[in-house]
């Protein structure tokens, strides 16, 4: 490892499973779930899934760029959820499960921006995708039950 690291902020619906599968990618240093992008101080897991707080539910990924490159993050985040619904992943429905990248520099918006729009000019996807690309607000920890939520009960058996 060089020392270095950077921080990344993906929603791509329910944060368990997406988390699991970034922690599998060489490179990620580590992983927290929280909320983000909603109008309400210090969220908890009730409020946001039963209040409309409009936190997304997030998974902070930290990476060292010499080992993993914020592009390769990208093809992680796009591959593991359907960016084409809105407010949706599978059977979760709400503004929580939306998919978002949050970015933390010019350097990480651009790079987002770039390969979603590959996506739609290849159209690899059938519908559009309505992930939104917006600044990093402020990163809400989930409880301490939710990280690695899969992991601790066996279950992370995503592979990348």
């Amino acid at each position: 490892m060089s020392g270095k690291s950077e921080i990344a902020y993906f929603a791509a619906g329910c944060f368990w499973g997406v988390e699991a599968a970034f922690r599998q990618v060489k490179g990620v240093t580590e992983t927290a779930v929280g909320y983000q992008g909603g109008h309400t101080l210090s969220p908890t897991y009730q409020q946001v899934c039963y209040e409309d707080t409009m936190h997304a539910e997030v998974v902070r990924v930290t990476f060292d760029p010499e080992i993993v490159s914020y592009e390769q993050l990208l093809s992680v985040f796009w591959s593991n959820h359907n960016p084409t619904t809105l407010n949706r992943q599978g059977p979760d429905i709400g503004t929580q499960y939306r998919s978002a990248i949050f970015y933390v520099s010019d350097a990480q918006k651009e790079a987002a921006e770039a390969s979603k729009k590959i996506l739609e000019e290849r159209k690899v996807f059938p519908n559009p995708i309505v992930t939104e690309i917006t600044p990093a607000p402020d990163f809400h920890m989930a409880e301490e039950y939710h990280q690695q939520y899969l992991e601790k009960r066996g279950m992370a058996t995503c592979h990348i």
